[in-house]
Order: C-alpha cells, then sequence, then structure tokens
C-alpha cells in the first residue's frame, strides 16, 4: 500500500517506509558516530554525492532519517530535517532563508527565544525584523517590504492562541515573492498541515505533542520541495544541529500514540475552558473551540481539531495568577507543553520574559496571562484541581 493511501493513524505506525536488514519490527537505534565504507572508492562516491551510504551520523544516520521520512509524510512534505532541539529547528530556517540586508515579518506572538534570537543575534548580522499580528491580515501588508524574504508564522500563537488564516497569508506572501514557514507545534500535523495551505516551510520542536513524553528535546524542519531541503539541510549539518539516534528513536516511539493523545487531551480542554470562562474568578479564557475566541470559526476551517492549549487571565491579574499556579496539585508548574501531563506556567515571567515589555504588550502577552497545556489525566480530577486552587485566590 502506497502511504498516501492510507489514513493517518496507520501513517504513525507504518509510514516512513524503513525496512532493517535483520527484520526488526521497530527502527533500531544505530548509536553510531561513523560508518565503515566497502573501499576507498566507496568512500569518495559518498562524499561526492554519488552514493546513498552513510557517512557520519552529524550528517545522516539510519534512525534519524526514518524519523525524517516519516513527519515529512505526517506534513504532506518533501523532506524533513530532524535536528537538536527545538530553537536548532528554528535557527535551521533563518539561517537558510535569511542574510544580510534582508527583512523577515513575524508573528509577534511567537515562542520568546523564536523573537529574541531576531532581535539579538540575526539584528546584529545585518537581518531586521518586524512583529505584528498575523491574524490581521492587514498588518502582514503593511510590514512587507522589498526586502522582505521570510513571513514566519505561528498558529496558534504561543502563548495568546490568536489564529493566523494561513491560506490567505501564504496567497500574499508569494505574490510578493516571500517563502512563509509555519511553526505548527501547538497543532501538529494530525490537527494542521500548513504545507496543504500553501506554506513552504513546517517546523516543530519534537518536545512538545510529537514525542509527547517530556522525555527528550527535539526539533524538525520540513520543506514542500527539493529545492528548499537543499537549502535547508546544509545548514543543519554544517552547524551541527543534528539531533542524536537515541533522541530519534523516543520520538519514533512517542509519535505513534500522537492521535490518542491528543484526542484524549483536547476532549478535556473543551471542558475546562469552559469551565474557566463560567468561572467568577476568571477575566477571560482563550481556547480556539470556544464561540468566544476571535477566530473561532476560522479554526473550525483550517484545523481538525482544537488542540489542548488554553490561555486564560484571573481577575486579580498577577498576583491572582501567582496564588493559583502555586496552589495547583496534580498540573505541574512548569514550562514546555504537549505532553501526558498537564503543565502550567507563566509566560511574561517565564518563555517569553526576555521580549521587551513594549514587544510584550504588543503581541498581548499580558502579566496576568496563565498557559495551560492539558495532558490525558481524568478530566474530573483536572477540574477539581483548577477549582482548589482558584477557591485560594
Amino acid at each position: 500500500m502506497k502511504n498516501k493511501k492510507i489514513g493517518f493513524n496507520s501513517k504513525l505506525i507504518h509510514g516512513g517506509d524503513f525496512n532493517d536488514a535483520l527484520g526488526s519490527a521497530t527502527v533500531p537505534i544505530y548509536q553510531t558516530s561513523t560508518f565503515k565504507f566497502d573501499n576507498a572508492e566507496h568512500g569518495a562516491a559518498c562524499f561526492a554525492g554519488e552514493s546513498n551510504g552513510y557517512i557520519y551520523t552529524r550528517i545522516g544516520n539510519p534512525t534519524i532519517n526514518a524519523l525524517e521520512t516519516l513527519l515529512a509524510e505526517l506534513e504532506e512534505g518533501f523532506g524533513g530535517i530532524a535536528t537538536s532541539s527545538g530553537m536548532a529547528a528554528v535557527n535551521t530556517v533563518y539561517g537558510a532563508m535569511l542574510a544580510q540586508g534582508d527583512h523577515v515579518v513575524s508573528s509577534a506572538a511567537v515562542y520568546g527565544p523564536s523573537r529574541v534570537v531576531l532581535e539579538t543575534y540575526y539584528k546584529k548580522y545585518g537581518v531586521e525584523s518586524t512583529f505584528v499580528n498575523t491574524a490581521n491580515i492587514e498588518e502582514v501588508k503593511s510590514a512587507i517590504r522589498p526586502e522582505t524574504k521570510l513571513l514566519y508564522i505561528e498558529t496558534p500563537a504561543n502563548p495568546t492562541m490568536e489564529i493566523t488564516d494561513l491560506e490567505a497569508c501564504c496567497k500574499l506572501a508569494h505574490e510578493h515573492g516571500i517563502t512563509v514557514a509555519v511553526d505548527n507545534t501547538f497543532c501538529s500535523p494530525y490537527l494542521q498541515r500548513p504545507i496543504e495551505m500553501g506554506a513552504d516551510i513546517v517546523l516543530h520542536s519534537l518536545t512538545k505533542f510529537i514525542n509527547g513524553h517530556a522525555d527528550i528535546v527535539g526539533g524538525v524542519v520540513i520543506a514542500k520541495d527539493e529545492t528548499l531541503y537543499k537549502k535547508l539541510r546544509p545548514i543543519m549539518v554544517t552547524l551541527g544541529f543534528n539531533m542524536d539516534p537515541h533522541q530519534a528513536y523516543l520520538v519514533i516511539r512517542g509519535v505513534k500514540t500522537l492521535s490518542i493523545r491528543i484526542d484524549r487531551a483536547q476532549e478535556s480542554a473543551m471542558k475546562l475552558a469552559s469551565y474557566l470562562e463560567n468561572h467568577p474568578k476568571v477575566a477571560w479564557v482563550k481556547y480556539p473551540g470556544l464561540a468566544s475566541h476571535p477566530q473561532h470559526e476560522l479554526a473550525k476551517r483550517q484545523m481538525d481539531g482544537f488542540g489542548s492549549m488554553i490561555s486564560f487571565e484571573l481577575k486579580g491579574g498577577l498576583e491572582a495568577g501567582r496564588v493559583m499556579m502555586n496552589s495547583v496539585q496534580m498540573a505541574i508548574l512548569a514550562v514546555s507543553l504537549g505532553g501526558v501531563e498537564t503543565l502550567i506556567q507563566h509566560p511574561a515571567s517565564m518563555t517569553h520574559s526576555k521580549v521587551t515589555a513594549e514587544g510584550k504588550l504588543k503581541a498581548g502577552i499580558t502579566d496576568g496571562l496563565v498557559r495551560y497545556s492539558v495532558g490525558i489525566e481524568d478530566v474530573d480530577d483536572l477540574m477539581a484541581d483548577l477549582e482548589q486552587a482558584l477557591q485560594k485566590v
């Protein structure tokens, strides 16, 4: 069966077309730094690109390549490039697509370091950046310059949960010859496939939903076509952003349950978001599944589910949120997201602490905003945990 003809859940288990010479039912861990050549001629052919043989794990490894092939299939892309972390994936994209004198337009509310690295290191090298609410297409239009080379979108936005219209933004960007990269971490390919909507590049922090068990750090970049793939992969190889084979093995194992985990978590998230929205101590809730979400209809059209990420603010603001976060007993007070365990954190002082006060204000990251990543625990227990914590506010 061709993998394009089988369902998503079947791809999770059987995608990647990996075949081990010994008939292993799972992808083995090729925990080696280097690979031996048949002879000197074979080695020369490998380095010249005339043979598909493996050379060195920084350049390629069977375990890592199996993961890259699987994730590219799930995102309907040409090829995947696994990296040592989500930020290595981000910098692979920036390094490949941006040069001195270039300009990038980005969602204002993105993962904090994805923004900070543009505002600090890339700025030093002559790359300019403009941060806008990409959920407002007019703001994107106004930000585009002749030297704009990249439109970088995170949707749903981290941590404001704003939804960007990917088809509209991709159409606009391509009219100006601009490459579109989408951070799809909050959704995973189970809920959203940006390449189908016109994106050129998709990236993920594999640490989150795709692995799902809070036991590795990793990233991936997926290119829609061979030309982009050949532009992106050398950045990963040359800068040493490569993933470790054992990391790759754990992600391959974790991704097999991706849909089951997300289905369970987002079912609970809908109940918890409704509970919070109706709680007298809660000022507002942002969850795409709620009719009150500004882009609820867009989320229904663009995503195959609403996910398990919730942002909210208490009426008492920052201090009330601090009391609540210090009082939860089942939710873990920690950064990251997308695992089987429920996590709660304060973006303004944690994940986005290095973003300037002005930048946070413009992005809608208020001091009172709390980010809540719903896990797969019993929803009644999670609700009881929130209730007892809110009673202390």
